[in-house]
């Protein structure tokens, strides 16, 4: 639509007188007496006696917000800032620990293949491996031999090739 377009239909619209209202509606308005209330309906009036917390919490939220606020940046800054007064290490480099010999292998454990069918009834093939992943770091200066090792499953869907 160009602008051209637009403007016509904009005039269009304007010049559009907007429908009557449906007579049913019409009725119930003329029936509702607007300014007459229920002699039931009173405003609630607070106690006397009894402190306003709505308005005590207004005054006292914006404070404990800025102490959270500040007391989280204290913390950010205690543990996170290079100049600070707490260094935290891990406990091979404050004890001098350097690698010498870093070796990493895995093992596969078994292998094995399972068919499934999808749910519209088509064959799936898929091939399972179980592996042991291990890991071992050296420190011959210190006598110190890290082994750590995890099994690791890898499953891959094969599609059968039908004809």
């Amino acid at each position: 639509m160009n602008d051209h377009e637009l403007e016509r239909y904009e005039a269009e619209l304007r010049a559009a007188s907007p429908a009557p209202l449906p007579e049913h509606f019409m009725a119930r308005l003329q029936a509702a007496q607007p300014g007459t209330e229920p002699a039931r309906r009173t405003p609630l009036q607070p106690a006397v006696g009894k402190p306003r917390w709505p308005a005590v919490w207004r005054w006292l939220a914006p404070g404990m917000a800025m102490a959270v606020a500040m007391a989280g940046w204290l913390v950010f800054q205690a543990n996170f800032t290079p100049g600070s007064s707490v260094k935290k290490q891990p406990r091979a480099a404050a004890a001098g620990f350097k690698a010498d010999d870093v070796q990493v292998d895995e093992e596969l454990v078994s292998s094995f293949d399972v068919v499934a069918l999808l749910p519209g009834g088509q064959p799936v093939r898929f091939r399972c491996r179980q592996w042991r992943d291990q890991l071992v770091v050296t420190d011959k200066n210190h006598g110190v031999e890290i082994q750590q090792s995890s099994p690791r499953v890898e499953v891959v869907p094969v599609r059968f090739e039908t004809y």
